[in-house]
């Protein structure tokens, strides 16, 4: 068969290498047969974030493009690709050749969720707000180093025996692979208070069917429990519930570190500011400029620098957020909503109620409250709608500042002032 080469194909693929093995070929008449594009999938499912390794069976062809299925892509015979999570992925590759381009059906790629397995369900929260803080224990045996056996104990931590600036520490672990490590301003070393050596880094799990789960940082200067570096940096999940996380590690001289960990609750004091102790109604503070403003992260203001005080819509100013120390929002809308939807107008009111998961931060903020319901929101209709995850900014008894939105991969926020009612 006689075809007609030119960079249309390479047009089609994208990509600077293909760009550049296109101009190595002029435009003419070249024998060649269509590509038949396909390719097989191996998922390795011994640690997450998943990788998965697409390996190029077609026919044909010499240049490759992926789509992975998640708004990425890549190119090459063999590829690999990360999935930070779990789901069924549409992956197509188009094969082009000298005659032409080929395109294989879409194949479902299943990746596994780490939230089956319970080490990782109790180290992260899976079925709450998805990140779990930790800190030390202060019963008896919190820190405990066991001889090279294995069995035999060498020393063990007396109850409320840590020195302060350990027993503030604060480990983190997120589903999106995570960790966090905040000393509290010094990180005790040996015994003794020095320098904060606070680290955030990703890690990978690996639930390690012949043994204990475990987890492995991937920072060199990363540490969880005390700052003696583990060996690979790789810790083993002795145990993981809602209510306790205990973690071993091997030291360079073969003993072996326990470290027993509960959860960190220093969002007592927001929770009951914002619910009053048991019920508690917020409102749009129209008395103040900018009541509510829209950015990023990084610049609040980017998108919109607020109305001045006064000029919210009634149907939006006079709406009612009650919390209940039951965890739960009611949203009285009185006779009418502002809905973004429908071009920034008052509709017909969508008062409801929601239930929520409240805990720490997760970004800036004094702690953070995710709605469970869909289509539920504060403020305004268009604030997170998919995440639905609201931070507290500041907060006293009488004015509240929320943040809508987690601010991940420059992603849009919603900064609102409140006053109680």
């Amino acid at each position: 068969m006689k075809n007609t080469w030119n960079k249309a194909v390479c047009v089609l693929l994208g990509g600077s290498v293909f760009l550049a093995s296109c101009e190595k070929e002029d435009t003419g008449e070249l024998e060649g047969v269509a590509p038949t594009a396909d390719f097989t999938a191996a998922i390795n499912t011994t640690e997450f974030p998943t990788v998965v390794t697409f390996t190029n069976t077609s026919q044909n062809g010499f240049l490759y493009q992926w789509e992975f299925g998640d708004n990425s892509t890549g190119t090459g015979e063999t590829v690999t690709h990360t999935y930070p999570r779990g789901g069924t992925y549409k992956v197509r590759l188009t094969a082009a050749g000298r005659g032409g381009t080929g395109t294989s059906p879409e194949k479902d790629v299943v990746v596994p969720s780490p939230c089956a397995n319970a080490s990782f369900a109790g180290l992260t929260d899976c079925a709450g707000g998805g990140v779990t803080v930790w800190t030390y224990s202060q019963a008896a045996g919190a820190i405990e180093v066991l001889a090279a056996d294995d069995r035999t104990v060498v020393s063990s931590s007396a109850a409320n025996s840590l020195p302060a600036c350990q027993a503030d520490d604060q480990f983190s672990f997120s589903g999106g692979y995570q960790y966090i490590y905040k000393s509290g301003g010094q990180t005790s070393v040996n015994g003794a208070c020095a320098t904060a050596a606070d680290v955030t880094t990703n890690f990978r799990f690996r639930p390690n069917g012949s043994g204990p789960a475990q987890i492995i940082l991937q920072a060199d200067n990363a540490f969880i429990g005390t700052s003696s570096p583990a060996a690979a940096r790789t810790y083993d999940i002795v145990e993981a519930t809602a209510q306790r996380l205990r973690l071993k590690s091997t030291n360079a001289n073969g003993t072996k570190t326990v470290v027993t960990l509960v959860p960190f609750n220093a969002t007592d004091p927001i929770r009951q500011l914002l619910t009053g102790g048991s019920s508690k109604t917020w409102m749009l503070d129209n008395a103040t400029d900018a009541p509510i403003i829209v950015g990023t992260e990084g610049n609040p203001l980017q998108y919109f620098a607020g109305v001045k005080a006064g000029e919210l819509p009634t149907c939006q100013s006079d709406d009612e957020y009650t919390f209940s120390s039951t965890n739960t929002l009611t949203y009285n809308a009185k006779a009418e909503t502002f809905s973004a939807a429908a071009g920034f107008t008052c509709q017909p009111a969508q008062s409801g109620t929601s239930a929520f998961t409240f805990g720490p931060a997760s970004g800036t903020g004094l702690a953070q409250f995710v709605l469970a319901r869909t289509n539920a929101f504060i403020g305004t209709t268009d604030a997170s709608p998919t995440e639905r995850v609201y931070r507290i900014i500041s907060i006293d008894d009488k004015k509240m500042t929320l943040r809508a939105g987690s601010g991940s991969n420059g992603g849009t926020v919603f900064t609102m002032k409140f006053v109680a009612k």
